[in-house]
């Protein structure tokens, strides 16, 4: 019986896709391993949002690259965004680029026994300067709400009494089916159906219903009152903000400012009571001074996240702010910047 490997870089969507290439190479007949020097074939589902995430799953590949030289009997494929992204490379030793495509026809065998992933959409419309996800997945799509609560029922039968909800922005979900529109931090926006599927979703027999990734500028009035009026929707809300500072964050094209991002927690915290957030930030973006970065602590002080995902900015090939901004802030300025933060946010030393 041959073995298969399959090691997942990124985000909750790149594992979500993971259990459907596991589904792939079940029906094939292969058995999977947890160790890629016993498997026959090795699948690297990649990310690229971060440099580093790319640099390991390429280091991954050097290392069964060299162990192949001695016994010539491992196969490597990759997919994910790295393939989405760029095509295929000229890698020596991975002897197939698939896009992801092709796995996601598969019923998923879900990792997680606890809760089950669930994907609303895939890709991402909104074209922050930094992020390559846009070219890595392509616009956004919204599944039909009918497919996903087929799926969350098929979940429930199996046995599973917690979703996750995910997508590039879950928030977003279903404005690609009409033009029904809205105004939210003073601009226009197509209406999402995510308040309707997640009320859906919610009524159902389930413990906790969780979703990432959203927006601010997508978190409705609407979605609001849903999430306050379900007591099993997660009261921890993954709230990215990236940045405090309003010029960087005009240069991420991110749609909102510091004033509209807190009062948007402010609203969520009077219907919400008990709400708690996590978020995203990015620091070292190009021309970020002293006093730009002082804007991104005085918002962490003032929310109080329960976690922080700090990531060092790092260039990605064909991004806007990779085209248009040099990457002029010292890495050894960012480690201290990380640092800062971290102890703040995640180790809550003041």
């Amino acid at each position: 019986m041959k073995k298969v490997f399959i090691k997942t870089f990124g985000c909750a969507q790149n594992v979500a896709d993971s259990e459907r290439i596991k589904a792939y190479y079940w029906e094939k007949g292969f058995v999977e391993v947890d160790n890629w020097r016993e498997a026959d074939e090795v699948v690297i589902n990649t990310c690229i949002v971060r440099e580093s995430a790319e640099n390991r799953a390429y280091g991954l590949i050097n290392q069964i690259q060299n162990l192949k030289l001695k016994t010539q009997n491992k196969r490597i494929v990759v997919t994910g965004c790295a393939v989405g992204a760029y095509g295929k490379k000229d890698i020596k030793g991975v002897n197939e680029w698939v896009k992801i495509d092709k796995f996601l026809v598969w019923e998923p065998i879900r990792q997680n026994k606890k809760a089950a992933l669930i994907s609303i959409s895939t890709g991402c419309n909104n074209m922050c300067s930094y992020c390559i996800v846009p070219k890595a997945r392509g616009k956004e799509i919204s599944k039909p709400m009918d497919e996903v609560l087929s799926e969350v029922d098929k979940a429930i039968l199996n046995g599973f009494n917690e979703i996750v909800l995910i997508g590039q922005n879950v928030n977003s979900y279903g404005s690609d089916f009409g033009n029904e529109s809205m105004v939210h931090m003073g601009k226009k926006r197509i209406k999402s159906m995510f308040p309707q599927l997640l009320e859906n979703v919610a009524k159902r027999k389930l413990n906790k219903i969780s979703f990432v990734s959203s927006n601010p500028w997508d978190f409705s009035d609407e979605l609001i009152d849903v999430i306050a009026k379900y007591k099993n929707i997660d009261r921890l809300l993954h709230l990215p903000f990236q940045s405090g500072n309003d010029e960087i964050l005009k240069k991420m094209n991110r749609s909102y400012t510091k004033k509209e991002y807190l009062d948007l927690v402010t609203k969520i915290r009077s219907q919400i009571s008990d709400v708690r957030f996590s978020t995203d930030i990015i620091i070292g973006f190009p021309g970020e001074t002293d006093e730009m970065f002082a804007d991104t602590v005085d918002v962490c002080k003032k929310v109080g996240f329960e976690i922080a995902y700090i990531n060092k900015y790092s260039p990605r090939i064909s991004t806007v702010s990779a085209k248009i901004y040099e990457n002029d802030i010292p890495m050894k300025i960012k480690k201290e910047r990380w640092v800062i933060l971290d102890n703040l946010v995640n180790k809550k030393i003041i």
